[in-house]
């Protein structure tokens, strides 16, 4: 009897150098198999996208973009959808370069020009309206969280990632990506917030649930090792699609000759956890390849990649313990904070070293730690009602689990 398999990957090969017919063609290949997903972009009648498309530099590498989404990959997939579709597209996006406050694509989302050819209405991620949205099941990190309205208010939702390892989560691909939709100030927080040890993979988990992106899609034509920004380009001559956005990113893992099942403190998740493995054990998606209809025309792995290790194992250690500590004190300790409520603090040694209303605290938590550098900073908004609803006891087993790696 074959196994039933609850998510579809597919990898194609495809040469970075090809022309756009053929990649067109390639991603047709990838994509049209995933009945699941074009199951829910033929009926919706608006659809969310979301591409790797901001930076204020555009580097290239053999051709292509090294480090975001080439636009011969874009177009293909606006013209597949515009094919196969009759639902308005909007492309959502947030800028930590963003000059104009204006739904329009900045200079540094280098695929304005094609979402206008291509009829797609672009959104602003920062500017209103924002909608507070529940996590299905209550969330791993989070309750909820501030999203952009026309982000969320869709029938279907669509990731287009390029395939990169990441400093500080080993791998990025389609899940990641997802973090370019959460606002930042003054409508929402810091990206340092959310982009925190111990909490990112669970965050990213959470928002991978509510966005469950029905169509992944990853331009491995050319990719990046080391780092998510100014690492080394790789050829990767692939492109990846899948129906589940975990499925996709394992797979994507796999290709880059990384082991999807493995966990801090292996490689490339030198710094945190694997988010994809996070999201698999709370029930969404899955990172064995046994457990996803997987098939591929290329081999495993494509290129030489790897992750930068920006800090010893030894200061990571002390961070991800002393990270845990001050967000348990804060649970324990939480009517000491009354006098900061509604501001966000950052907790230190179990005292405040800096409270404001904005989350925009400026600078480096390297610098204000400085007495002790390997003791770490955690960051919270103080609301006695604890609307956000943050679960504590990641932190409770994060240091269960580093106590029975001996760590």
């Amino acid at each position: 009897m074959t196994a039933k398999h609850d998510y579809r990957v597919r990898a194609v090969h495809c040469d970075h150098l090809a022309d756009e017919e053929t990649i067109y063609q390639s991603l047709v290949r990838a994509t049209d198999p995933l009945d699941a997903a074009w199951a829910k972009l033929e009926t919706a009648k608006r659809i969310g996208i979301k591409f790797n498309q901001d930076y204020n530099v555009l580097r290239v590498f053999e051709s292509n973009y090294q480090e975001l989404v080439s636009e011969p990959v874009a177009r293909a997939v606006l013209r597949r959808l515009r094919e196969r579709t009759s639902a308005e597209l909007i492309c959502s996006s947030i800028s930590v370069f963003r000059k104009e406050q204006s739904h329009e694509p900045d200079a540094s989302e280098h695929l304005g020009q094609l979402l206008r050819e291509f009829g797609v209405r672009f959104v602003a991620g920062d500017l209103p309206p924002h909608s507070t949205v529940q996590v299905p099941g209550g969330g791993q990190m989070f309750r909820q969280y501030l999203l952009p309205t026309e982000s969320v208010d869709v029938d279907a939702f669509i990731s287009v990632a390029k395939m990169k390892n990441h400093a500080f989560m080993g791998v990025t691909a389609c899940l990641k990506n997802l973090f370019g939709l959460m606002p930042m100030e003054p409508h929402g927080r810091a990206r340092q917030y959310y982009h925190h040890l111990v909490r990112m993979p669970y965050m990213l988990a959470d928002i991978g649930r509510i966005f469950s992106p029905a169509l992944n899609i990853v331009d491995g034509l050319v990719g990046q090792a080391e780092r998510e920004w100014g690492g080394q380009g790789r050829i990767g001559n692939c492109l990846i699609a899948g129906d589940n956005v975990i499925a996709t990113d394992a797979c994507t893992a796999h290709l880059m000759g990384h082991d999807p099942e493995t966990d801090w403190p292996n490689e490339p998740f030198l710094r945190d956890r694997n988010a994809l493995k996070t999201a698999a054990e709370g029930g969404f998606g899955s990172v064995n390849l046994n457990e996803i209809d997987w098939q591929s025309e290329v081999v495993s792995p494509v290129n030489q990649f790897f992750c930068q290790q920006v800090d010893s194992s030894e200061t990571t250690i002390s961070w991800r313990r002393t990270t845990c500590e001050q967000a348990l004190y804060y649970r324990d300790h939480r009517e000491q904070f009354a006098q900061y409520a509604g501001e966000y603090i950052l907790l230190y040694k179990n005292k405040v070293i800096w409270h404001n209303t904005n989350s925009n605290f400026g600078g480096s938590r390297r610098d204000l730690a400085a007495d002790d550098p390997t003791s770490a900073i955690f960051m919270k908004k103080v609301d006695p009602e604890e609307a956000e609803g943050e679960h504590f006891e990641v932190y409770e087993h994060t240091l269960e689990q580093m106590e029975a790696l001996g760590l």
